[in-house]
């Protein structure tokens, strides 16, 4: 368990501890240090004071530590959960009720702590493609970031991002709240008239999405591991739904498949390239439309349309 840290923060002229639990910011118990990053979604002792909760009858429903924050602090001064939790050292009052997925404010800092990070992504080189390192890979070439308190990131890798070059990506049926089912048709991918169907890496609720490669989609080819990012999604399951996911070692292997099977897709003169280091090309369909549309779709995107 790790030991906690004073931060110089205060909430209501307390100090607070950076890795109190929040049930005991709550006020509930007196003495619990979070482990988890502040992800209760994955946290036992959180599942258990919720079903402690619920057992002592308060109210007759499940009640989290949010509800308990929205009664302890009045709506003139309800502090910012990330002034609670010693995320932010300046004061800030919560203006969405404790409902982060819709604080422009929670997704902002997401954004600050990828762009400022001095450590991430860092690279790897691939048959030539980069792969992020500590990011999870979809074989349908989507990665995936875990991020504070166990959210996912989610985009697109360098290798289908030079495959389809000039690709947008099309939002469709998902929305900020919706669901989204592993291994399911979830959104798209166009370029000119062509079309593919995406499949999710994870199982979650979208919390946001990234407006400005809707708006600037060249944002997905030049910078897809950071500012190319398409969700936030708060996942199901970070253990179960992590686990056939391509990581460390077997991201380089998967990838270096994959391009060999683009390799041989060009015909035998081609099977050997692989091997002499080029880097690969910027827009392979553009260059390559012969080898169809669909067929890059089916082989790399593992879907039909």
């Amino acid at each position: 368990m790790k030991k906690s840290t004073k931060s110089k923060n205060k909430v209501k002229g307390f100090q607070v501890l950076e890795n109190e639990c929040v049930w005991m910011k709550a006020g509930i118990v007196n003495y619990h240090i979070c482990d988890m990053v502040y992800n209760c979604l994955e946290c036992k002792f959180d599942k258990g004071m919720t079903a402690v909760m619920k057992k002592k009858g308060k109210n007759s429903d499940k009640k989290t530590w949010t509800d308990f924050l929205k009664e302890k602090y009045d709506g003139a001064s309800t502090p910012c959960r990330h002034v609670i939790t010693g995320r932010i050292q300046a004061p800030k009052l919560c203006t969405h009720n404790y409902e982060c997925y819709n604080c422009a404010f929670d997704q902002m800092l997401d954004d600050i702590e990828l762009s400022e990070s001095g450590k991430l992504p860092e690279y790897c080189s691939a048959s030539g493609y980069n792969v992020a390192k500590e990011y999870y890979y979809h074989k349908g070439h989507t990665w995936v970031r875990i991020e504070h308190g166990g959210r996912a990131r989610v985009g697109f890798d360098d290798f289908i991002m030079r495959l389809f070059g000039k690709a947008r990506f099309t939002q469709d049926l998902l929305n900020i709240g919706n669901r989204m089912k592993k291994g399911k048709a979830t959104w798209s991918i166009a370029q000119d008239d062509n079309e593919a169907s995406v499949l999710a890496p994870v199982s979650g609720t979208v919390l946001s999405v990234n407006q400005r490669v809707k708006e600037n989609p060249e944002i997905l080819h030049k910078d897809p591991y950071r500012d190319g990012w398409i969700f936030i999604v708060e996942p199901d399951s970070l253990k179960k739904g992590f686990n056939d996911l391509y990581y460390g070692g077997k991201s380089i292997d998967w990838i270096e498949k994959e391009n060999n099977k683009l390799l041989q897709m060009l015909g035998p003169e081609y099977a050997n390239l692989a091997a002499t280091g080029g880097e690969p090309v910027r827009d392979f369909y553009g260059n390559n439309p012969d080898i169809g549309w669909k067929k890059l779709a089916k082989t790399f995107l593992k879907t039909k349309k």
